[in-house]
């Protein structure tokens, strides 16, 4: 028998010495929670400060007004929040039923070898910055959708509204789908991880009623693994709302108002993108902070209904 004698002196240690050794972990651990909410606090107090100019001059018809007009000190945040919403629920739309098969497969169909190699692989995704995929986006996978891929939604969904127009190449369905190959990694890395979690148990059980494979991963693995399934889609649209440089290279950066995914439109974070260093006039200036300040409640306002979501889930209720 093979005993830990490092754990047996920290036991037999005096309990005054462990008690403070205990507190003093407890402080550190509380001194770094406070002071990442501290940092959070801090950051709306800082954007709230910025952007009273533009509060007291637009007031809620900031956030209801499309125009957005820098010579004419007339600014409206509705265009780039529809373009955030717009691109990131396309994104999450590809990416969470890809990021679910690919997890499924590495997981439960692929060779310990293959599952290796494609995990690597996808979780390289991961590390390629985000300029590269704007740079990608625009001069090798928006002259892709130009030729084949808008011509053809717009010859038979055409009817649709959505897929209406000239097919430019660039705009939101590009955007959107460049972001879903940019948060794809992120959440078939956890989903991935979430599914190897599922205890073996249950699973051999399952096998041992003469389940199939299909059924194991339908009936046991995603229901054990909901919870941080969701979790993981909730990661990645907190990497999809916020990204900057990759849409803002595809998207166009338009602030007119289209119901067409072909049309060219913006988002909260390309317009800070393109315009902050161009703002001179203190009215400019306040009002793009003020778009950061609703880029911010935004993504509070998602992370709040994951968590809640998250807490019905786990009382049993449904979603």
């Amino acid at each position: 028998m093979v005993v830990d004698t490092d754990a047996t002196k920290s036991l037999a240690e005096p309990a005054p010495r462990r008690q403070a050794g205990n507190r003093l972990f407890r402080s550190i651990a509380a001194a770094c929670a406070g002071t990442l909410l501290l940092l959070a606090i801090g950051i709306i107090l800082e954007l709230w400060r910025n952007s009273q100019l533009s509060i007291r001059k637009f007031g809620f018809g900031f956030l209801t007004s499309a125009n957005w007009n820098p010579v004419q000190s007339d600014f409206g945040a509705l265009s780039s929040i529809y373009g955030t919403i717009v691109s990131t629920i396309i994104a999450l739309l590809i990416a969470a039923p890809m990021s679910l098969v690919v997890a499924i497969f590495l997981v439960e169909l692929a060779p310990k070898k293959l599952a290796g190699f494609f995990g690597t692989a996808i979780e390289l995704l991961a590390a390629i910055p985000s300029i590269i995929y704007g740079m990608w986006g625009l001069f090798i996978f928006a002259p892709f959708m130009a030729n084949y891929i808008q011509p053809w939604l717009g010859k038979y969904l055409g009817f649709c509204p959505l897929f209406q127009g000239p097919p430019m190449g660039i705009g939101m369905l590009t955007a959107g789908m460049i972001l879903a190959l940019m948060i794809l990694p992120f959440i078939s890395s956890v989903m991935r991880d979430v599914l190897l979690m599922v205890p073996s148990v249950t699973k051999e059980s399952a096998y041992g009623l003469g389940a199939t494979t299909w059924e194991v991963t339908k009936d046991v693995s995603i229901p054990s693994g909901m919870r941080g399934m969701v979790g993981a889609v909730f990661l990645g649209l907190g990497r999809a709302i916020g990204e900057t440089m990759a849409v803002t290279f595809v998207i166009g950066n338009n602030h007119e108002l289209a119901a067409s995914l072909f049309a060219s439109g913006n988002t909260i974070a390309s317009t800070l993108a393109n315009e902050f260093t161009e703002a001179s006039e203190p009215l400019y200036l306040s009002a793009l902070i003020e778009l950061g300040l609703v880029l911010f409640v935004i993504t509070a306002l998602f992370q709040i209904m994951a968590h809640l979501w998250l807490r019905y889930t786990a009382r049993g209720n449904p979603a």
